[in-house]
């Protein structure tokens, strides 16, 4: 039940279908597959394909490379 005075309105079928979208595909492969992509809806699926929750932000956002010793990195200095 919803608070009194709180009402709650559907998701736009464009949030429901950019969201399915974004959940199976990378957006980049949605491009190479369709010519045209109205703009509102390339927004809503690029808007969907971003993690939703914090845990998931910092999963993403700290991956490892693989490379222990920077200088192992790509364009690390050499000593």
């Amino acid at each position: 039940l919803l608070p009194l005075g709180k009402t709650q309105s559907p998701e736009s079928l464009l949030d429901i279908a950019a969201r399915k979208v974004a959940e199976k595909w990378p957006f980049q492969r949605v491009e190479e597959r369709f010519e045209r992509i109205p703009e509102p809806v390339q927004r809503r699926i690029v808007y969907w394909s971003f993690p939703r929750s914090e845990r998931e932000i910092c999963m993403y956002s700290s991956f490892n490379t693989g490379a222990e010793d920077p200088a192992a990195a790509p364009g690390g200095a050499v000593a």
